[in-house]
């Protein structure tokens, strides 16, 4: 065989074997393409089960109920604890989360003692229609006629952390007569401070939806309904007439504290504002400031009136 048949042998043989190289990779990234699509539909769910729950808070000594309601043909899952003929601190969480988020909470004694504490699952989280998330204007109208039903004549305050803020500022504009107050707990609030996030559509069309996990997927979703949800966070704002407490921390990356300034600026006709900062704490202050929060929300009757509006 002369060397240019062996060579030409020798590059058939090279490109034989690089296309079963390239095969193998191609069925290789396949299977954990289709197993990360399996995996991504159960991995970072974000939520408790019900039996999980009755078990951790029966082991805490806190009866704990756990129930849903329906308004519009859409599902809210709740948890509830303390006595219904109290005070309610009713909580909302970020996004992702799940009513969980607010469970040591939820059990404390000393809140115990004074209130009805109420988490829910938002419309697309935990569950409460698990998966498709929606506008906050769209979870306002089914969360507010929630809030109307927990009516018991006594005050009703509402927390919100996060994404969980504005739903707050937005139940609060729109159902006033039902709030007596509102926390705000690293709030994003501000338009300007919001960024465009151009790449999230993207993100809500198969195949990439189906790389996000669990929660992310309804959390993409509001993430960017919210970019014009934003908008309308002025006039909410505005429109408040019940007194809110503002928290944040100074070394929030995720909401900047510029959010809380804007806020405590714009709530022009609420009673009465106090906005209390917290120089080395991040996004998470629910869970790092538990017990100045606690302190607030123990004070909620007197808490509120502490500061006048500037």
């Amino acid at each position: 065989m002369s060397c240019r048949s062996a060579a030409k042998l020798q590059r058939q043989i090279n490109s034989m074997a690089n296309r079963r190289r390239l095969k193998r990779l191609f069925g290789i990234l396949c299977i954990f393409f289709a197993c990360w699509i399996i995996l991504a539909q159960s991995c970072m769910s974000m939520r408790t089960s019900d039996s999980s729950a009755h078990k951790e808070f029966k082991e805490n000594g806190v009866l704990i109920e756990l129930t849903d309601r329906w308004f519009d043909g859409h599902k809210l899952h709740m948890a509830k604890t303390g006595s219904d003929g109290a005070a309610t601190l009713f909580f909302i969480h970020g996004s992702p989360g799940s009513w969980d988020a607010f469970s040591s909470y939820l059990k404390d004694k000393d809140l115990l003692a004074k209130y009805r504490l109420i988490s829910i699952d938002r419309p697309g989280f935990g569950h409460s229609e698990y998966g498709r998330g929606m506008s906050l204007t769209e979870q306002s109208a089914l969360i507010g006629s929630l809030i109307r039903s927990l009516q018991n004549g006594k005050p009703f305050y509402i927390i919100g952390h996060s994404l969980g803020g504005p739903m707050c500022v937005k139940l609060a504009a729109r159902y006033g007569p039902f709030i007596n107050g509102v926390v705000l707990l690293a709030a994003s609030v501000d338009p300007t401070e919001e960024k465009p996030e151009r790449w999230r559509p993207v993100l809500k069309i198969p195949p990439f939806r189906w790389l996000l996990p669990g929660a992310f997927r309804p959390s993409n979703d509001e993430l960017w309904y919210f970019k014009k949800d934003v908008m309308t966070m002025p006039a909410d704002l505005n429109a408040i007439t019940c007194p809110v407490v503002i928290m944040q921390g100074l070394m929030d990356s995720m909401v900047p504290p510029g959010n809380a300034y804007y806020a405590e600026k714009q709530l022009v006709k609420s009673p009465k504002v106090r906005l209390i900062t917290f120089p080395d704490a991040n996004h998470f202050i629910p869970w790092t400031r538990f017990a100045m929060i606690k302190n607030v929300l123990l004070g909620a009757d007197t808490s509120f009136l502490s500061h006048s509006h500037n």
